[in-house]
C-alpha cells in the first residue's frame, strides 16, 4: 500500500468517495494528488534519480582491487526456478549478481561461494532461489562442492540472521557480499547489525549517467513505475530495518 501506484489509487479512491459525499472540492483536490503522485513516480527522469541515488553510495569496484575474504554471498532476487513450462532457471534483470559471484570465485577471491535465498509463501510452485541459483552458477563453471546454500529465509532480515548461523558454524565471519546496487545499503546494514563482516561488492548498475535526456523522459511509463517503486521501497525498508533496531 506504501507503493506509488497502491498509495496514489488510495488517494484516488477516496477523493472519488469524498465527491460522491458530495465533497466535490476535497474530493477533487485528493484524486489530482493521488493521479500526481503515481505520475511522478511513473516519469524516467525521477524514477532514475531516485535510483542513482542509491546506487551512486556503492560504486563499482574493479574485482582484481577488491580483498579476499572467507565466502562469497550472493542474496536472491535475480533467478527463479525451473517451474512449468520451464526447462531451465529464470534469469530476471538481478542476475548480474549471480554472473559477479561467479567472476570472483573465479579470480579467487574466496574458496566458498554462499547463495541466500528461500521461497516467499504465494510463490509454492517456483521452488527455493537458492537452488535456482547453484544451477545458474554451475553452468557458470562454479563447482557444486564449493557452493553452500541458506534455501530458507524470505526477505532481507532473515537473509542475515540465517546467513549468520551458516558462518558461525563453519568459523567464517567475513564475506564479499554481492547484491544490485539499489540494494547493497539495506543488505549492508542489516548483515552488519547481524554481526557479519561484509565487503561491498556491488553489481548491476540500472542507471546510466551522462546520457541525454529526452521528452520521452518526462513522460509516464510503466518500466519506470516499477523500479522506481524497488527504490522507494529500499528507502522505507531501510528506515523501518532501522526503527526496529535490525539494521546497523
Amino acid at each position: 500500500m506504501a507503493m506509488p501506484l497502491g498509495s496514489g489509487g488510495m488517494l484516488i479512491l477516496v477523493g472519488i468517495l469524498a465527491s460522491v459525499l458530495r465533497r466535490r472540492g476535497l474530493g477533487a483536490g485528493l484524486s489530482l494528488c493521488g493521479l500526481l503522485w503515481v505520475w511522478l513516480w511513473a516519469t524516467p527522469v525521477f524514477s532514475d534519480w531516485v535510483r542513482l541515488s542509491l546506487e551512486r553510495q556503492y560504486g563499482p569496484i574493479a574485482i582484481d582491487a577488491l580483498p579476499s575474504a572467507d565466502a562469497i554471498l550472493v542474496l536472491g532476487g535475480g533467478v527463479e526456478g525451473a517451474a512449468a513450462p520451464r526447462l531451465f532457471p529464470d534469469l530476471r534483470t538481478s542476475a548480474d549478481r549471480i554472473w559477479h559471484a561467479a567472476r570472483l570465485f573465479h579470480k579467487g577471491k574466496a574458496p566458498i561461494v554462499i547463495l541466500v535465498g528461500g521461497r516467499l509463501p504465494w510463490h509454492t510452485n517456483r521452488g527455493r532461489e537458492a537452488d535456482a541459483m547453484l544451477r545458474f552458477l554451475i553452468d557458470l563453471g562454479v563447482p557444486g562442492g564449493k557452493v553452500l546454500l541458506e534455501r530458507h529465509s524470505r526477505n532481507t532480515y532473515e537473509n542475515a540472521r540465517e546467513t549468520q548461523r551458516l558462518l558461525a558454524d563453519r568459523g567464517m565471519d567475513q564475506v564479499l557480499l554481492v547484491t544490485s546496487a539499489y540494494h547493497m545499503r539495506r543488505a549492508q546494514a542489516m548483515f552488519r547489525a547481524a554481526g557479519i563482516q561484509t565487503i561491498p561488492a556491488a553489481t548491476d548498475y540500472e542507471v546510466l549517467e551522462g546520457r541525454e535526456l529526452t521528452l520521452l523522459d518526462f513522460l509516464p511509463d510503466a518500466r519506470a513505475l516499477k523500479i522506481g517503486s524497488f527504490a522507494l521501497r529500499e528507502y522505507l525498508g531501510f528506515w523501518f530495518y532501522q526503527w526496529r533496531g535490525w539494521a546497523d
